[in-house]
């Protein structure tokens, strides 16, 4: 399972661990023994070895990276916050980072007894970017902090603040007062391949100080988070580990080529699948932060989808490219302009769009305000639509976007009548239907009204069939004619079904006779 947020919370869980490590000291900060960060100022410029070779490591690498690790560590920062957690029922917090243990809440308190919820200790990482002290760590790290802590290579402890967060990207820029930092930069232009060496330098688990190896594993993975979906991120081999999100990883020269983020882990811990922020996505988002600018992307306020390659035959579709349009925001800039449920967007403003990721990010480049001419294939034919972007919503107010939850269990009562189609039983849509399943009133199409075979999850008593590849369904007869026109061609028929999760794009492969 991913761990996006793979910083260490608390340590509650992990409390004897660290006393017996300690011995009832200390961790010292930092246990590779870098150079104190003391009479270390400015732009750390390591060597970056014989012109012209990027990323190819020098004479007798990889036999240590001892000298690198020296030179950049001082730059490398521990972050303490505190955070708020929710208490529930039964005096019991969740610890975030920690997994789905419980763990008793502090002093015994119960619910209610602190009505702002109970506080828990965290650990991330970060790093200097400037010499007067803005650091880059992870948003996840410092988003819900009421009180950060900055500690230094050389064991100084400061006061941070946030100077701005970006939650589309995972990245936030804090600062502690001071000047002559030492700090570090990013590598933008030359971009490391897999295979390249890499080294994480950051705080696991609290114990601050820590340099981890390995190579670049694969890039350009994206989606792993559909909060970040503006990041393709590096995957790497360097052990990351809770408590490492925020930190740097360095090539062989130690240049910044990316930000700590993300785990892949059945159990939690590392089983050397990491992901870091590339460089070419944290400078320029970084560098706006810390000139104090918002951050604001273009908006459509759609949900969008890959092309199935089973759908590219009942769709009408010669390729996988484009991005189909699950559902449309009510009062959205795309509803405004035209944009409907079901239409695949080929093409922004005369650009090919390859799939959902694409169109996502090409979006998000837009300034609110800007005309988008999109072309789509809305029932086979194509179309040109204006849309005029608006501004993209807070992940909070994206995640909690008004929808209504699923209702009640359907009332029972028996089965309702219906036609016999494509191997489904579905009846027009009714006002008796729609108070039955609950259907809100700007769902339309023709109702199910049996279990279906197949796709249990899809095929469900209550699920309305909007559309089909053809166009909106309206009525019994709009999906006959589908139907049957799909068994002429020999394909499943293509099927936008409305469920009270969402709607779920799947196409029906039809019994060999109707």
């Amino acid at each position: 399972m991913m761990k996006r947020k793979e910083f260490m919370l608390g340590a509650v869980a992990g409390l004897a661990f660290a006393a017996a490590a300690t011995a009832g000291g200390v961790i010292d900060w930092p246990a590779a023994h870098a150079d104190p960060v003391a009479g270390v100022s400015g732009r750390l410029i390591p060597s970056a070895g014989a012109a012209g070779l990027n990323f190819a490591p020098p004479q007798g690498a990889p036999l240590s990276f001892a000298d690198i690790f020296a030179q950049v560590a001082p730059a490398v920062v521990q972050i303490d916050v505190k955070t708020r957690v929710q208490q529930p029922r039964g005096g019991f917090i969740q610890i975030p980072g920690l997994g789905p243990v419980p763990v008793p809440a502090p002093n015994g308190q119960g619910e209610g007894e602190d009505g702002e919820g109970a506080t828990a200790l965290g650990a991330g990482s970060g790093f200097f970017i400037s010499a007067d002290g803005f650091i880059v760590t992870n948003n996840h790290v410092v988003a819900d902090a009421v009180e950060i802590s900055v500690k230094l290579a050389d064991g100084r402890e400061m006061a941070g603040r946030i100077i701005g967060r970006d939650e589309a990207t995972d990245l936030a820029v804090i600062k502690v007062d001071g000047s002559d930092f030492p700090f570090v930069s990013f590598e933008e232009t030359a971009q490391p391949r897999v295979g390249d060496w890499v080294i994480a330098v950051g705080n696991p688990f609290g114990l601050g100080g820590t340099a981890t190896a390995g190579i670049v594993s694969a890039q350009g993975r994206n989606q792993l988070d559909r909060d970040t979906p503006y990041t393709d991120y590096i995957q790497i081999d360097a052990a990351i580990n809770r408590g490492n999100s925020g930190g740097p990883t360095f090539d062989i020269y130690g240049r910044v080529i990316g930000v700590n983020s993300a785990i892949y882990s059945p159990s939690g811990g590392s089983v050397g699948i990491g992901f870091a922020i590339p460089a070419s996505v944290a400078k320029p988002i970084t560098d706006r932060l810390m000139r104090g600018e918002s951050i604001e992307r273009g908006y459509l306020g759609v949900e969008i989808g890959p092309i199935d390659r089973t759908w590219v035959g009942p769709l009408g579709l010669q390729s996988r490219d484009g991005a189909y349009v699950n559902s449309v925001t009510p009062g959205g800039p795309a509803e405004r302009g035209g944009l409907q449920q079901g239409d695949v967007v080929l093409s922004l403003n005369g650009q090919k769009i390859t799939d959902s990721n694409d169109l996502t990010r090409r979006v998000g480049q837009a300034r609110p305000g800007d005309n988008l001419r999109l072309e789509v294939l809305r029932d086979q034919r194509r179309q040109t639509i204006n849309v005029r972007s608006g501004t993209r919503p807070s992940v909070a107010e994206l995640n909690n976007d008004g929808s209504t939850a699923p209702g009640d269990e359907p009332t029972p009562g028996g089965v309702t009548a219906g036609t016999a189609v494509g191997g489904l039983t579905v009846a027009a849509m009714s006002p008796a239907l729609r108070q039955r399943y609950d259907i809100p009133a700007n769902v339309n199409g023709v109702v199910i009204t049996q279990q279906g075979r197949g796709d249990n999850r899809v095929y469900q008593p209550g699920f309305v069939i909007m559309r089909t590849g053809r166009g909106p369904v309206t009525s019994v007869a709009d999906f006959q004619a589908a139907v049957q026109a799909a068994q002429a061609a020999g394909t499943g028929v293509f099927l936008l079904v409305w469920t009270p999760q969402g709607n779920q794009p799947v196409v029906l492969d039809l019994p060999k006779s109707e």
